[in-house]
C-alpha cells in the first residue's frame, strides 16, 4: 500500500501538525504533499525530516510570509499536485488539502479539522474582524468566498471517507457536504503534563490572542472580581486590548509569551483553567485536565466533548457558561467556588482519552478497514510500526 499524505501548508508546528506527526508515526514511508513548505530544518522532526512536494505557490513573491494571500489560487494549486502513483491518499485538511485529485483506483481518506471556516458559517465573523464589511474590497472578498464554497463542495465528492476531529465538526461536515464522518479526537501529548493534586488560589488562561479566543473578555470579567487572581499567558493582535482591560485590575497579570515549561507550571498550579473560545476541538482544555486542573469553559463547540460537566460529581472535570459575556463568566466562577470541587485524578483520567496512542490506533483501524472494503476483503492490513509485534518482526 503506497501512501501519500497531503497537508494544507507547512509553516509552523501547531495543532494540525500534531495530527500530521501521528500520521507519519503510522506510515513513516509515506510521501508528503502541501501547497507550501517553509518549515526550517530544525522544525522538521514531526515529519521525520521529509520535505513536501509543493505547488507553484511556493515560488510566488513573498509566499513565505503571505501565503494566505494566495488563497484564491490554492484550489488550482492543489489540483496540480500529481498523486496518481499512490494507492491511498490521506489528507489532513482545514482549508484545501482535501481537494487533491484522485482516480477511481485510489482510496482518499480525509481527516477534516474543519471545512473552510471563513468560507462557510464563519464568513460574516471573518469579514467583520478583517474590516471587510463594506466597499469594493468587501465585494471581492465575498466573491472569493463564494467561489471557494463551490470548489469546496465539489471536491467533497472526491473523498471516499471523512474523519472529523470532533462531533461538532462532524455536524459541520454533514451540514456543508451532506456526508457522514466518523470522529477521531486529535492527539494531545498528555504524557508531557504531570498531575498535580495541590492547587493554589488563582485562575489561569493561555492562548494566542486572536479575536475568537476572547482573552480580553476573560480579563474584563476578572477585572470586575478584584478578589479573584488571574494569570494570562499569550501574545497576538488582541494583546493591547487585553492590556487595556487589565489596566486598573491589579488582580490580573498578563505574562505575554512564555516558554512551554512556564505555561505548564501555571497550568498545574491553577485552581481552574478559563476558556472562552468556541473551538472546533480545543487542545488547551485537555492539557489543563492532564495537569489535574478543572476547566471553566464556554459551552459550545469542542469543549462540550472534552470537558465533563454532566452533574455526576466524581466524573465531572469542569463546568460551562452559556454566553460569551462578562456576567456569564463571572457567574460561572461564582458557581465554581460555591460547588463541592473537582477531582484532579478525574481530570487526568478524562484527558487520557485523547492520547496519541489512542489516535494512532483509531486512525489506522479506519484506514485499514476502508482499504479492505475498497480493494476486497482478502486484502492484508498494513503492519502498524508502533506495535511491539511489528517491531519484533522488523528486527527479525
Amino acid at each position: 500500500m503506497k501512501v501519500a499524505i497531503v497537508h494544507d501548508w507547512l509553516t509552523v508546528y501547531a495543532g494540525a501538525e500534531k495530527v500530521l506527526e501521528q500520521m507519519f508515526e503510522i506510515w513513516p514511508d509515506a510521501d508528503l504533499f502541501s501547497v507550501v513548505d517553509f518549515l526550517p530544518d530544525d522544525k522538521r522532526f514531526f515529519v521525520k525530516g521529509k520535505r513536501a512536494t509543493t505547488s507553484f505557490i511556493q515560488r510566488l513573491p513573498k509566499a513565505e510570509k503571505r501565503y494566505r494571500a494566495y488563497l484564491p489560487l490554492m484550489p488550482i494549486a492543489m489540483e496540480q499536485l500529481d498523486l496518481s502513483a499512490y494507492d491511498v491518499v490521506l489528507s489532513s485538511s482545514h482549508a484545501v488539502a482535501k481537494g487533491v485529485l484522485t482516480g477511481p483506483d485510489q482510496l482518499h481518506v480525509s481527516y477534516v479539522h474543519s471545512p473552510i471556516r471563513y468560507a462557510w458559517d464563519l464568513q460574516h465573523q471573518y469579514l467583520k474582524e478583517a474590516n471587510l464589511t463594506k466597499g469594493f474590497k468587501s465585494l471581492v472578498a465575498r466573491a472569493i468566498m463564494h467561489y471557494m464554497r463551490i470548489w469546496d463542495m465539489r471536491t467533497a465528492n472526491g473523498v471516499d471517507a471523512f474523519i472529523a476531529n470532533s462531533h461538532f465538526i462532524a455536524r459541520r461536515i454533514k451540514k456543508v457536504y451532506r456526508r457522514s464522518a466518523e470522529v477521531i479526537f486529535p492527539p494531545v501529548d498528555v504524557d508531557r503534563f504531570t498531575l498535580r493534586e495541590q492547587k493554589e488560589d488563582f485562575y489561569f488562561t493561555a492562548s494566542r490572542m486572536v479575536p475568537y479566543k476572547k482573552i480580553p473578555l476573560i480579563v474584563e470579567a476578572f477585572a470586575g472580581m478584584p478578589d479573584k487572581r488571574l494569570f494570562v499567558i499569550g501574545e497576538g493582535p488582541e494583546f493591547e486590548k487585553a492590556k487595556a482591560a487589565a489596566a486598573n485590575a491589579p488582580n490580573v497579570t498578563l505574562l505575554g509569551y512564555q516558554s512551554t515549561e512556564v505555561m505548564v507550571d501555571y497550568m498545574q498550579r491553577a485552581k481552574a483553567f478559563v476558556f472562552a473560545a468556541e473551538e472546533d476541538f480545543g487542545i488547551t482544555p485537555v492539557e489543563a485536565q492532564a495537569c489535574g486542573t478543572p476547566v471553566i469553559a464556554f459551552g459550545k463547540g469542542g469543549a462540550l466533548e472534552t470537558v465533563r460537566a454532566e452533574g455526576h460529581g466524581e466524573r465531572d472535570t469542569g463546568l460551562f457558561f452559556s454566553e460569551q459575556t462578562v456576567p456569564a463568566i463571572q457567574a460561572a466562577v461564582a458557581q465554581y467556588e460555591a460547588g463541592p470541587g473537582f477531582s484532579a485524578a478525574a481530570c487526568r483520567m478524562n484527558a487520557e482519552r485523547f492520547s496519541p496512542r489512542s489516535f494512532r490506533h483509531q486512525l489506522k483501524t479506519i484506514v485499514d478497514r476502508e482499504w479492505r472494503a475498497f480493494r476486497g476483503s482478502d486484502t492484508t492490513p498494513t503492519a502498524d510500526p508502533t506495535t511491539p509485534e511489528s517491531r519484533d518482526r522488523a528486527a527479525a
